[in-house]
Order: C-alpha cells, then sequence, then structure tokens
C-alpha cells in the first residue's frame, strides 16, 4: 500500500506540473491578445481556467499522497508551515509557497472574481512565479530528479511558457507606450503651450541641382560619338 501513495505521489506531481505550465500557456496567450484566427479568445480563456482548476486538484492529491506515504518523512507540519522539512527544507518549502498562491489565484477567481481588479491581477499574476518555484521544487526533491528526463521535462516547459511570456510582456509594454502620449499631451495642455506635432519622415526626393561646366561638356560629347 505504500508503494500505492509513492506512485500516486510522484503521478500526481508531474501531472500537476504540465498543467501548470499548459495553463500558463492559455492565459498568456489570451491576455497577450494572441489567440490567433482559428481560436477565438473566449476558447483561451476557458482552457485557462480549466486547466488551472484541473492543476490545483492534481496538486490536492499530490499533498495527500505524499503525506500518506510512510516513507516520505512529511506530515501536516510540513505540508503548511514552510522551512519544518528535515533534510530538503527548502525544497519543500517552494512546493508549500507556490501551493499557497495556487490557492489564492483559484479561489480569488472561482466560482467568479472576488476583490477589487487591481487586488485580483496582481494576485494572478503572482501565479507566473509560483509557476517557477513548482518547477523549482520537483527539481529539488521530486523522485524523478536523477533521471535524464526530468530536467528535459522542465525545460521543454519553460520554453513552452517562454513565447507568449515574452509576447505578453511586449504587448504590455506597447499599452503602456500608447498610454503615455495622451497624459503628455493633457499635461502640455494644462500648460497652456501648443502640443507639438508628430513629425513625420520626410519621403521627398532630392533637390536637382544645376548641372556643372563639366557635365555639359560631357553631354555634348556623348551627344556627338553617337550621331557618328
Amino acid at each position: 500500500m505504500n508503494e500505492f501513495w509513492w506512485y500516486l505521489g510522484r503521478s500526481s506531481g508531474l501531472v500537476a506540473t504540465v498543467l501548470i505550465a499548459a495553463a500558463l500557456v492559455a492565459g498568456l496567450r489570451f491576455s497577450g491578445r494572441a489567440a490567433g484566427a482559428r481560436r477565438r479568445p473566449k476558447w483561451w480563456l476557458d482552457l485557462h481556467n480549466y486547466l488551472g482548476g484541473l492543476a490545483f486538484v492534481f496538486v490536492v492529491i499530490h499533498i495527500f499522497a505524499v503525506y500518506q506515504d510512510e516513507l516520505s518523512g512529511i506530515g501536516w507540519a510540513q505540508v503548511v508551515i514552510p522551512m519544518t522539512a528535515a533534510g530538503w527544507a527548502w525544497g519543500i518549502t517552494w512546493g508549500v509557497l507556490a501551493t499557497y498562491v495556487f490557492a489564492m489565484v483559484v479561489f480569488t477567481s472561482w466560482p467568479r472574481r472576488r476583490g477589487s481588479r487591481r487586488l485580483w491581477l496582481t494576485i494572478h499574476l503572482l501565479s507566473v512565479p509560483a509557476a517557477v518555484a513548482a518547477g523549482v521544487h520537483g527539481w529539488m526533491v521530486g523522485s524523478s530528479r536523477g533521471q535524464v528526463w526530468f530536467p528535459i521535462l522542465l525545460a521543454g516547459l519553460a520554453g513552452l511558457t517562454a513565447y507568449p511570456a515574452v509576447l505578453r510582456l511586449f504587448t504590455a509594454g506597447r499599452k503602456f507606450a500608447r498610454g503615455r502620449l495622451p497624459e503628455r499631451r493633457a499635461l502640455v495642455a494644462r500648460s497652456g503651450s501648443p502640443v507639438p506635432p508628430t513629425p513625420l519622415p520626410d519621403w521627398s526626393p532630392p533637390p536637382a541641382y544645376p548641372p556643372s561646366a563639366d557635365d555639359t561638356e560631357r553631354v555634348l560629347v556623348d551627344a556627338a560619338s553617337r550621331s557618328r
């Protein structure tokens, strides 16, 4: 029976890690307005919510299975209090902190959003470092950490989430720059000074200069040679 809990804890932790990365990808694609033409943004939002909730379910299963495993040395104190696990305090602590953040993200979004939008967004964005903490937890104390495929899996999940994360940062920076222009114009308008127009590139052709005496002589010589 103890072997059953060991396998259940190991498999549920792996599934939860993959689901967390997939939920991040779906959420970043939705918030970055990178849904594409084949899927509507609402589809990505529903997928993000579904994968996030399913990932949290597997996190709970993982914690319960590890607690039931008598050889793990994990009790309720180690599950809920950071830095209490003997031998691998930091490894377990990263998992405890990530679990707290995931719980806050889930229960401030389901079944409906709770709190102000700013508070909700702040808590929601904490899921990104929490996902990193979950990966570090698995890399430090996971049962598969000594096998070759496990760091490859973690690297693949990190690469999978890197593109939508960079795209989201680019979109946020562009919105910030776009929002700064009206503020600047309003500030100049309040000061009473005219708003300087935005300079446009000059695409006009270069001015034609009158030919010099050498150019005129060269043209006449070419014309005389052609007439021959």
